[in-house]
C-alpha cells in the first residue's frame, strides 16, 4: 500500500474528501502485513480520534479498494478482513483457534477447471485458502 502522502493525493486526484480521519486509517494500514479486521482498524483509529464513526471506516477501506490499495477479505472468520498487499502471487493461511490470517506464496498459475467447465466459464482469479492451525496455537496448547 503506497505511503500517506501518496495515499491523500490519489483520493484527491480521484475527488475523493480527505479527512483527518481518512488519513489516520491510511497511517494504520501502511506497512501493516497482518489483515486487521474493520473493527479492529476501527478500535485502534478511535484512540487517535475518538469521534471516528465505524461507517467512515467502511467507507474508507471501500474506497481503498476501488483504488486497488488493498483487498477486502471474506475469510468465514466472520469479520471482514483488510489486505495491504495486493499482490496477486499470494494466498492465505487462516487459524481456525486464534482467527490469525498470513500471507503464503503459492503458484496456482497451473490450476485449471475440470476440461468439462472450461466452455462455460472464464477464471477470472483463482483464491486458495489453508485452514488449520498456526504454530503458536500449537505450541501454546501442548506445553
Amino acid at each position: 500500500m503506497h505511503a500517506v502522502d501518496e495515499l491523500t493525493e490519489r483520493f484527491r486526484a480521484e475527488g475523493l474528501r480527505v479527512t483527518p480521519q481518512r488519513q489516520a486509517i491510511f497511517r494504520l494500514l501502511h506497512g501493516v502485513t497482518t489483515h486487521p479486521t474493520v473493527d479492529t482498524l476501527y478500535e485502534s483509529a478511535r484512540t487517535e480520534m475518538p469521534s471516528i464513526s465505524l461507517r467512515t471506516v467502511y467507507q474508507t477501506v471501500h474506497d481503498l479498494e476501488s483504488l486497488g490499495e488493498v483487498a477486502l477479505l471474506d475469510l468465514g472468520t466472520g469479520s471482514l478482513r483488510v489486505d495491504p498487499n495486493v499482490d496477486h502471487a499470494h494466498q492465505h493461511l487462516v487459524c481456525a483457534r486464534c482467527g490469525t490470517v498470513r500471507d503464503v506464496l503459492v503458484d496456482v498459475t497451473d490450476l485449471q477447471l475440470p476440461a468439462s467447465q472450461r466452455e462455460r466459464f472464464t477464471v477470472e482469479s483463482v483464491e486458495v485458502v489453508f485452514r488449520g492451525v498456526c504454530g503458536d496455537c500449537t505450541t501454546s496448547r501442548n506445553p
